[in-house]
């Protein structure tokens, strides 16, 4: 009888207690980052940027993004991508982003606090453009006629645009060189390695002729297109390969006003099958349509972007595919090219993976599956032939 009023007591105090004790916040989780620096007046010390990321945690409503100690910020703004309408923000200290969610938030540091247009769709995400200008000498300076940019980059995919009338002496790190239309050159990279980039570029002021490349036929332009900034992703989920089975996602960004459908034209030698598709900004569900001839097409529909606006999609179908996904003796074998810069492969459950043809990312998803899935990154514009093999484990 003691033991159970014991009991009933402490399970009474537990509850009580528990009425007054807040639960964690969600940690804070983001995609796709992507930051483009501006460099102003030479000798200024200042570069303007502009980083773009997307908010993940479901159901959130702020976002925390760290000034970097050693810079100075100003001109700070925050816009909505969806809706290109700007958003609420202020700056705060390290102990309010720790209890929004940024578990490693340092207590000593600064973060620009943004209130979201609306909270985070469940399977879904909120895009946002962040606009500041950085004053930091140690970052940007001139060494005598020689402009230096140097500074050590954590996001992945970045762009660093010169001053009008300098030109590109040196770039430590492997990038694209492209005009902009205005003249002035871009050093644009997509850094696939685990570690952040060391960047150190070197400019010079030059006399040469900055005319336009709208000159050139449309299939060299093309090959011109900023890899870093592009935004088609697509994970596969292979099933067992004696299915010759896939499910998939992919995602695209479409920017053009008007526009109101995407076409996904199957690729030959597949067949799709349990299409669908959301808009990722509010989790709404879309409608489609197969059209079939003499290729199969995915027709997705969607409200059309009005300018300055942006509409991000993410479809999802079921691909068979006799060629390229098969059993080849006991070993399974993925024989496919990708052209977008961002792709990854999800092995179906109990198989392990003893081949992969280019350089990967390989990580074991959480239990109980524990899947094994690889990531490919592509910074080059143009194609990889990819060819994965594995093994069914043993009982």
């Amino acid at each position: 009888m003691m033991r159970r009023n014991c009991l009933t007591g402490a399970l009474a105090l537990g509850v009580a207690g528990g009425a007054f004790a807040q639960a964690p916040p969600a940690r804070q989780t983001q995609a796709d980052d992507y930051t483009r620096y501006e460099l102003l007046a030479p000798g200024s010390g200042k570069f303007r940027i502009l980083y773009e990321v997307t908010a993940t945690t479901p159901a959130a409503t702020q976002f925390f993004n760290p000034i970097r100690k050693g810079s100075v910020a100003s001109d700070e703004r925050v816009i909505d991508a969806m809706s290109g309408k700007p958003l609420v923000f202020d700056v705060v200290g390290g102990s309010v982003a720790r209890e929004g969610g940024v578990r490693n938030a340092d207590s000593t540091g600064q973060y620009i606090r943004v209130r979201l247009a609306r909270p985070v769709a469940k399977d879904g995400e909120a895009r946002i453009l962040i606009d500041k200008t950085y004053f930091d000498t140690a970052s940007y300076r001139m060494a005598g006629d020689t402009l230096v940019f140097d500074r050590p980059l954590g996001i992945k995919r970045n762009a660093i645009v010169l001053p009008t009338g300098f030109e590109l002496i040196s770039s430590n790190f492997p990038s694209q060189i492209l005009q902009e239309a205005d003249g002035r050159l871009k050093v644009s990279f997509w850094n696939n390695t685990p570690s952040e980039a060391p960047v150190q570029l070197r400019a010079r002021r030059s006399t040469f002729n900055r005319g336009s490349v709208s000159a050139l036929p449309n299939e060299l332009r093309r090959r011109l297109d900023e890899r870093a900034h592009q935004t088609r992703e697509i994970v596969y989920y292979l099933q067992q390969p004696e299915t010759h089975a896939f499910d998939l996602f992919h995602d695209y960004t479409e920017t053009r006003p008007g526009v109101d459908r995407y076409l996904n034209v199957v690729r030959a030698g597949s067949t799709v099958s349990r299409p669908r598709a959301i808009l990722l900004d509010t989790g709404e569900e879309l409608k489609f349509d197969v059209q079939r001839g003499d290729s199969e097409v995915v027709v997705f529909h969607f409200p059309p972007a009005k300018p300055g606006e942006s509409v991000r999609l993410r479809m999802f179908e079921t691909y068979t595919d006799t060629a390229r996904y098969k059993l080849v003796g006991e070993e399974l074998v993925w024989d496919r090219s990708f052209g977008r810069p961002a792709n990854a492969v999800v092995l179906p459950a109990g198989w392990a993976l003893t081949n992969s043809s280019i350089p990967a990312i390989v990580t074991t998803l959480p239990s109980p599956d524990g899947r094994i899935r690889l990531d490919f990154i592509n910074p080059r514009p143009d194609e990889i032939a990819v060819l994965i093999t594995a093994r069914r484990r043993s009982n």
